[in-house]
């Protein structure tokens, strides 16, 4: 059967005739006319090949092939109406529906904990997917693919598709053990330069932006390791002598801030990161995913202070 050619107003017409066995109460059931319910059933009887009812002394009578029919095309039509409900009310406590988000490291390790907290009080149905984004242009794939229905991470651009909403900001911070020697001492950029680095670089491109501050001064720091993974940095800083430039956020996270002395950049001026949410303009408005859209947003503004919610 083509169901290019199937009209759903036939099948609301079908399951009306099945519940009140009469054309004229069926019409008046789903709010049409005496004659228009016969049209209905004469072009029902075409599409499926069956008289389906036929007239008795009680009423019109379901053939077996109609019977058949009625209660998968009855749970069908059901499912439709509570699809196109819920897209026009949301009710969070009682969502079933699964949201995917992409999200990189850092807002992974610092919001998904309280996120999670915050929608099993709010939505306990609905089940939140995770996937890795490292890119920015990663994130922009995953919404226009439809793999993600949202994304948190750094900025990709100004891109009319994806809408964006500031989350939150990230200062850097020069990061050394305890007890390092320049714990003790005025840094200054000689003294900076004059110990290896350890550079965190998710996206692989082993420059970081220490290293466009410094070139941009014909200068070069020397680059011991280059990581992918921000988190591992802070042990790794923990147990040797090599510097990092990161996130304060990180360092703040890690656990290891009693290893950690936490030292000036010297005269290196970095502005900060800024993480956003983003979506695609295709799931704009839709209700359930506006609704978590602000439920990110909310969480932000409490542990940063942000913008109004999307």
């Amino acid at each position: 059967m083509d169901l290019h050619g199937i009209d759903l107003n036939l099948l609301v017409a079908f399951d009306a005739l099945i519940c009140e066995r009469n054309v004229t109460r069926a019409g008046v059931r789903i709010g049409r006319t005496q004659p228009a319910m016969s049209a209905a059933l004469a072009r029902l009887r075409l599409l499926l090949k069956d008289e389906l009812f036929v007239r008795s002394a009680g009423g019109l009578q379901a053939t077996p092939r109609a019977l058949e029919l009625a209660v998968p095309l009855g749970e069908a039509l059901a499912s439709i109406q509570r699809t196109l409900d819920f897209t026009q009310d949301f009710i969070p406590a009682s969502a079933t529906i699964r949201y995917t988000l992409a999200v990189s490291d850092h807002p992974a390790f610092v919001l998904l904990p309280a996120l999670l907290k915050r929608l099993a009080q709010q939505a306990p149905g609905m089940t939140l997917r995770i996937k890795a984004c490292t890119a920015r242009e990663e994130a922009l794939s995953l919404l226009d693919a439809g793999e993600a229905d949202a994304a948190i991470g750094v900025p990709g651009g100004n891109t009319p598709r994806i809408p964006t909403m500031p989350l939150f900001e990230e200062r850097f911070v020069c990061v050394a053990r305890k007890g390092h020697p320049l714990a003790s001492q005025d840094m200054t950029l000689e003294r900076f330069l004059s110990y290896q680095h350890l550079l965190v670089s998710p996206e692989g491109d082993g420059v970081g932006h220490v290293d466009l501050w410094l070139a941009q001064r014909q200068r070069q720091r020397r680059i011991a390791i280059t990581l992918p993974h921000m988190y591992a940095a802070p042990a790794i800083i923990a147990g040797s002598d090599l510097l990092a430039t990161m996130m304060a956020g990180v360092v703040a996270a890690s656990g290891l801030g009693s290893a950690l002395a936490v030292l000036p950049l010297p005269g290196i001026e970095l502005p900060p990161v800024p993480f956003v949410l983003h979506w695609h303009r295709r799931n704009d408005a839709h209700p359930a995913q506006r609704w978590l859209r602000e439920q990110i947003v909310l969480l932000c503004r409490e542990l940063y202070g942000v913008n109004d919610a999307p």
